[in-house]
């Protein structure tokens, strides 16, 4: 899979709760972008590992696990996913200047928002059936599937579970209790627990007992099986006396008390900030109990990381999809610390420690799909409605409806349009003005199947319309979405000095806050370095990831053997410039 290609797929048709998808291919691939090798052993690395290579992915999941179909289908042994859950929340992620101390860190931030979990109608179930059929082909016959939720759908996600996997093959449902997370002023009981499904592919699949440490020995009598009577009975002596054993530990149950909730989890040392982030202790229990060494463990809601870096710490393999560009840089920047540790010790088996990262569909304009939203209205000039449930807002005198950004825009994404038009409205300009259309709108979307218009006009075929199909990718590719970074990087002597970063969106951001930087380093995440980039991939050699409070040096040593030299800075808001220098 190292094409420098870009991934593309569509819906034949779109899948509902009746029936799977039918993919259509165009034919692409994802784009490799960058490959993370541990440096003693990026030689030999394939042998290390059996040609095994991890494989984080930067785009929609829906259109990742299509691709994936390809070459994975039934070969996948563990599926965690900690999806959306409906809350109808905004989640956000505080974002701190470098080389800012304490007494000044609340002047010195800003919040940006990683991703919207408010759902309309019935698209969060949609949302999610499409995913879970395709998480269902990529398992293995001895696969599992963990799906971690919460109150707001879990009684409708246990139902489409049971659709998709089947009621024989549903194993548990556990309750993720965080007891340290006290609610004050709540009427009825506070809520300190998550609920996460267990689904196996088959009726043989891996199931290893988790074995917890009892807080001190207990005497208990021994069970043994029964054939006669067909059940766990009590062992006894020949004199019919109870045979007992002492306790230290215990198998878990269904009710796990592990890692920290969510709202105290920030005094952890492996919180990195990231909404939403879940304890490894918690993914540590999953992967333990329904994987074993060498498994293959996916997961397409990957967030921070947690469940790459844990399944990288057990010695499993492992792919990750993220759709939030902060995701990917959270998670490269994790693995890269967990690689490192690991490679200063000696491990008693292989971890799988290098990784690459791809990126699917030429989307890299944002961070996440709610800011594309917001730059496609600033870019077209369009005058935003905020408040309305139909249209994204006015442009030249048309209804403006922006379609999904992350991917190419299929009939059935019409669906909430149509059901949210002022049908009244259009009743009354009909019999008004009988010749005139009772509305004219323009659809922005990002590609689209090649009857998009025509399915829309069909749909209000009662009514004249004026439908106009704004593509970004065609009708607008020079479009200017972001203004990229710049920067002034030089060969001084032996060095690579970089003198100058300006990454003129975090800039814009840190002007409304009106914020002063006195050093370019303030604004950086990390720096790596590829010496001898061969013009396809980047494979840093050079990785420079400061402290939370540290700021990057700036300043490299050259090696002799050095050619054409490749620079990545990636700054706060996680968007990255790179340059040659020859």
């Amino acid at each position: 899979m190292s094409e420098s290609e870009q991934l593309s797929f569509e819906f034949a048709q779109r899948p509902t709760i009746k029936g799977y998808p039918e993919l259509r291919w165009t034919g692409k691939r994802p784009y490799l972008s960058t490959q993370y090798y541990p440096a003693q052993l990026r030689e030999t690395y394939g042998e290390a590992t059996n040609g095994w290579v991890n494989k984080i992915f930067w785009g929609d999941n829906l259109q990742v696990m299509s691709h994936l179909l390809k070459e994975y289908r039934g070969k996948i042994d563990l599926i965690y996913i900690d999806p959306p859950f409906d809350s109808k929340a905004d989640y956000k992620k505080k974002i701190d200047l470098k080389g800012i101390g304490k007494a000044e860190s609340d002047s010195s931030s800003f919040e940006e928002k990683q991703y919207g979990d408010i759902w309309t109608n019935d698209e969060y179930l949609q949302f999610m059936y499409e995913r879970l059929i395709l998480m269902k082909e990529l398992l293995s016959e001895k696969g599992s599937i963990f799906l971690h939720c919460d109150w707001h759908k879990s009684s409708y996600l246990r139902c489409l579970m049971d659709d998709i996997f089947g009621q024989n093959c549903f194993r548990n449902e556990i309750i993720w209790h965080y007891a340290d997370n006290f609610q004050g002023n709540v009427r009825g009981f506070a809520t300190n627990h998550n609920n996460i499904f267990w689904y196996s592919k088959g009726q043989k699949f891996t199931s290893n007992p988790i074995m917890i440490p009892l807080d001190k020995p207990t005497k208990r009598d021994k069970r043994i099986w029964s054939s006669e009577l067909g059940k766990l009975v009590s062992a006894r002596n020949p004199d019919g006396s109870l045979i007992y054993e002492i306790f230290t530990e215990k198998k878990a149950d269904d009710v796990w008390e592990v890692g920290q909730s969510s709202t105290t989890k920030s005094a952890s040392k492996e919180f990195l900030g990231y909404p939403t982030q879940k304890p490894e202790k918690l993914l540590e229990r999953i992967i333990k109990a329904a994987s074993n060494s060498d498994d293959l463990v996916f997961d397409c809601f990957m967030g921070s990381g947690t469940t790459q870096a844990v399944a990288m710490k057990l010695g499993r393999r492992f792919i990750g999809a993220d759709i939030n560009l902060g995701a990917i840089q959270t998670t490269t920047k994790r693995l890269l610390s967990v690689a490192s540790e690991l490679e200063s010790k000696i491990q008693d088996e292989p971890k799988y420690t290098g990784f690459e990262v791809y990126n699917v569909n030429n989307y890299d304009f944002f961070r996440n799909p709610v800011e594309a939203h917001d730059l496609l209205i600033a870019a077209l000039e369009i005058q935003p409605f905020p408040q309305s449930n139909v249209w994204d807002g006015e442009l030249d005198g048309r209804m403006v409806k922006i379609m999904p950004v992350n991917r190419i825009a299929i009939k059935a994404d019409l669906k909430e349009l149509l059901a949210n038009l002022p049908y009244k409205t259009y009743e009354k300009r009909k019999e008004e003005s009988p010749h005139q259309p009772v509305e004219r709108m323009t659809i922005v979307c990002m590609g689209h199947e090649p009857d998009l218009k025509g399915a829309l006009e069909q749909e209000l075929s009662d009514y004249k319309v004026d439908v106009e199909v704004l593509d970004i990718l065609r009708d607008k590719a020079d479009l200017q979405l972001k203004r990229e970074s710049e920067a002034e990087i030089v060969r001084e002597g032996d060095e690579l000095v970089i003198r100058e970063f300006y990454p003129l969106n975090l800039m814009q951001k840190l002007y409304l806050q009106k914020e002063y930087v006195e050093d370019w380093r303030q604004l950086v995440d990390s720096i790596m370095i590829d010496w001898n980039y061969d013009g396809v991939v980047m494979q840093p050699a050079v990785i420079d990831i400061p402290g939370k409070n540290a700021m990057v040096s700036g300043v490299y040593a050259i090696p002799e053997n050095a050619g054409t030299i490749k620079v990545k800075i990636t700054d706060l808001l996680s968007e990255s410039l790179e340059m040659e220098v020859r």
